[in-house]
């Protein structure tokens, strides 16, 4: 089925991060191969933090190579570093991503040296997978955290933004994500800034990730499906939140997500009740943890009809 606009599942990432019982690995798994089946296409499945920092992803090495071998799926990992980088490429995943904030304070607490050695960084990353044969390089991603707000810093300059975006563009990124890391942004604010990244980036891929600690995320996802953004994070229960940045909880609820941007119009080849079935998964392996979600809990409307294909509103 043709797809107009791309939802990718950060949950097994950035929603388990922040959890303190760790998710047996068949689990992650399991919920791997059921948003697969459900219609997902790409999942960050891990990090490659070192276990000591974030202890969840000790077992990162066999989630990622199991999770190569389901077809069709894009498996990406958040790297953190240089050496995150290597472990990525040794592990054969399809897509690294790799953040700089925006915010040096913000830098400084996530990885602990500032923006610019940040940069230096990726510019190795980058040189490094050059390197590798064109059918075993991945894509490296660059993702522009704090850049709709810091809870260190407060509002972040929309040149600011830019600017980091066309350093990361510059070094090479195959695509630039900007994410609302804790949940400041509004639809104005979100038009503002990717508007400006996008003219200043061309046809460069843009991604959009945000989060909903304060009820504006699906709002702002209408807002950047409005500046032509067609490539969007989520997690499956709203699952999330960045352990650097105080009061940053929760991204946007995928099966929320999905049924809006199905709703108005757009194709997102994923079959929502077969999402919403992958929350027991999650259910059973870690019972304490909460999910959140609006279209779980009220199921799809009466006469609910996806759309075919390719859609008119996602020229």
């Amino acid at each position: 089925m043709a797809r107009d606009i791309i939802l990718r599942e950060v949950g097994l990432r950035d929603g388990l991060q922040i959890h303190p019982g760790f998710m047996a690995t068949e689990h992650k798994l399991a919920w791997i191969k059921a948003e697969a089946e459900a219609g997902i296409q790409e999942i960050e499945v891990t990090s490659y933090a070192p276990a000591r920092i974030l202890p969840q992803f000790a077992d990162a090495e066999e989630v990622t190579v199991k999770a190569t071998r389901i077809s069709g799926l894009t498996v990406s990992a958040l790297i953190p570093n240089l050496r995150g980088a290597e472990r990525g490429f040794d592990l054969g995943a399809h897509k690294l991503n790799f953040v700089v904030s925006v915010s040096e304070t913000h830098n400084l607490k996530n990885v602990r040296r500032s923006r610019a050695e940040s940069l230096e960084d990726f510019k190795n990353v980058v040189a490094l997978a050059k390197r590798l044969p064109a059918e075993a390089r991945p894509k490296v991603c660059g993702g522009l955290a704090t850049a709709l707000g810091c809870s260190y810093e407060g509002s972040i300059a929309v040149s600011e933004v830019v600017r980091v975006a066309v350093a990361l563009a510059e070094a090479g990124a195959d695509e630039i994500t900007i994410p609302d890391t804790v949940g400041y942004a509004n639809p104005t604010l979100v038009r503002q800034v990717f508007s400006a990244v996008s003219k200043e980036l061309g046809q460069l891929p843009i991604a959009a990730h945000f989060h909903d600690t304060r009820g504006t995320g699906l709002a702002n996802v209408v807002a950047a499906i409005d500046c032509g953004i067609r490539l969007f994070d989520a997690s499956l229960g709203g699952l999330g939140g960045c352990p650097f940045a105080p009061g940053a909880s929760g991204n946007i609820v995928m099966e929320d997500a999905c049924f809006m941007i199905e709703a108005m119009g757009f194709s997102t080849g994923v079959d929502i009740d077969k999402l919403i079935a992958v929350r027991q998964i999650v259910t059973e392996a870690l019972p304490d943890i909460e999910l959140h979600g609006a279209i779980a809990r009220a199921g799809l409307p009466r006469g609910f009809v996806y759309p075919a294909s390719a859609n008119a509103n996602a020229a």
